[in-house]
């Protein structure tokens, strides 16, 4: 009896814990940790309500081998009709102690960046986001060709609240 209380009370928290504001949620990993520049990071989605505002974001999971204290991305929007946006975003990772940003216990942290705030999606098709990193180091113009220690990218998109 008192184990079947117990699975009860952890499945009630489990799907309460759900995100019923989540329409889209897709994680690609990066071979060995490894993002190459010349390698984005493509998603692809459809069926989107074109009455409804939503929040975009770009989720990012890394370990202790990122050797950054920031990430700059480069993310682009395609509409279905071909029409596109382009961003270079630029987010903290790190406190200036060096403690990572973002959750999760070990090495790995995962960090949920903005991307787009109450957008609409007003065609019908297929979008596309397509994200590729945009590091270098300090006084260097040549981008970086491989940044270690990003493990997975992801995009979540979630109705707007507003």
């Amino acid at each position: 009896m008192r184990n079947s209380l117990l699975v009860l009370l952890i499945a009630i928290a489990a799907l309460s814990s759900c995100n019923d504001q989540l329409v889209y949620s897709k994680y690609k990993p990066i071979k060995d940790g490894k993002w190459q520049m010349d390698e984005p990071v493509q998603f692809e989605f459809s069926e989107i309500d074109s009455t409804t505002t939503y929040n975009v974001f770009l989720n990012i999971r890394n370990d202790d081998s990122f050797p950054f204290s920031n990430l700059f991305l480069i993310a682009e929007l395609e509409y279905p009709s071909g029409n596109a946006t382009k961003d270079t975003l630029e987010y903290k990772m790190a406190e200036p102690t060096g403690e990572w940003l973002g959750k999760g216990m070990g090495s790995v942290k995962e960090n949920k960046l903005w991307f787009k705030e109450n957008i609409v999606f007003p065609e019908t098709g297929v979008y596309k986001v397509t994200v590729s990193h945009a590091m270098r180091k300090n006084g260097v113009v040549e981008g970086l060709h491989i940044l270690e220690g990003v493990t997975d990218v992801g995009l979540e998109i979630e109705k707007s609240t507003q």
